[in-house]
């Protein structure tokens, strides 16, 4: 009786380990066909990026890398890129650069001063670029918001005047109007409906988009929201700012015109010209009174 009552107590202690064993034989691990059946970029790439970035947290300053954060998020936080992929492009681009300078310096045999100066200056230079596309990015992105705000705003002032909410006029822009103004709409309209109160709401798209006139307006809307100002009015008044900023951003760009094109003009063109009007006089004086054989 108590070897069979032992017999069942062990039986007992099996099972879970058997079960265990059972259900992770049925999940397997990857093995190394499996690693390698994977892309190239995920298998290699992204784990090496991982690293670069671990080490640039390291050595990158704190204040650098909240720089590069508030640059990906004015560019939309693009999904593929993060502060630490940024700073291990940085440092992977300043390791690329001496070893550029260093080769160009051997390749036009310079000398040792302008070989280290040659590739400092590389280093420094491949240091910068990924913040410069980076930066050159939230520059584009902010153009186009402003660039289509007017037009945005008409709408959203049209369909309030047609009866809709403001919430439902602001669905209505997001579905019909594509760009990334519409998307900051649509993140501004989840933050709502996930219980971020409006104000709040408004708030944090001004701060992801740093536009002056988008600003503008979520102050005119905080504003309206907090002392209940008619919600058309304030729409059809800023829309008409909007227009009338438009116009006077086109006017200043036509007047810094003339003062572009004068550079290029000076060095470029009417050096041309004089060569193609005078050139032939010039010549034939040359032949008649000094008798030079041209």
């Amino acid at each position: 009786m108590a070897a069979m009552m032992a017999d069942a107590w062990l039986v007992r202690r099996r099972r879970p380990g058997e079960m265990l064993r059972s259900q992770v034989k049925e999940v397997g691990f990857s093995d190394r066909e499996d690693q390698l059946a994977e892309p190239f970029v995920e298998r290699v790439v992204g784990p090496a990026l991982g690293r670069l970035g671990d080490l640039a947290r390291r050595i990158t300053p704190v204040g650098m890398r909240r720089r590069i954060a508030r640059q990906l998020v004015l560019a939309g936080s693009p999904s593929s890129l993060d502060p630490d992929k940024v700073a291990a492009f940085k440092v992977f681009g300043c390791g690329g650069g001496v070893f550029l300078g260093f080769a160009l310096a051997r390749l036009f045999g310079l000398s040792s001063i302008l070989s280290i100066v040659c590739t400092f200056f590389m280093a420094f230079f491949c240091y910068l670029i990924p913040g410069a596309g980076l930066g050159q990015r939230a520059i584009r992105r902010q153009e186009t918001i402003q660039r289509d705000l007017p037009d945005t705003m008409d709408l959203l002032t049209v369909s309030v005047e047609a009866g809709l909410s403001f919430d439902a006029a602001l669905a209505h822009v997001r579905r019909n109007v594509p760009g990334p103004l519409s998307d900051e709409i649509g993140r501004m309209l989840q933050e709502i409906q996930l219980g971020e109160p409006r104000v709040e709401a408004f708030r944090h798209l001004a701060d992801r988009t740093d536009v002056g006139e988008l600003k503008a307006f979520v102050l005119a809307m905080i504003q309206a929201d907090v002392f209940g100002i008619s919600v058309a009015k304030v729409l059809r008044s800023q829309a008409r700012d909007l227009r009338v900023r438009r116009r006077q951003r086109a006017e200043e760009k036509a007047m810094k015109v003339p003062v572009k094109i004068l550079f290029p003009l000076i060095f470029c063109i009417l050096p041309a010209m004089f060569v193609v009007l005078l050139g032939p006089g010039v010549i034939l004086i040359l032949r008649v009174i000094f008798h030079v054989k041209i």
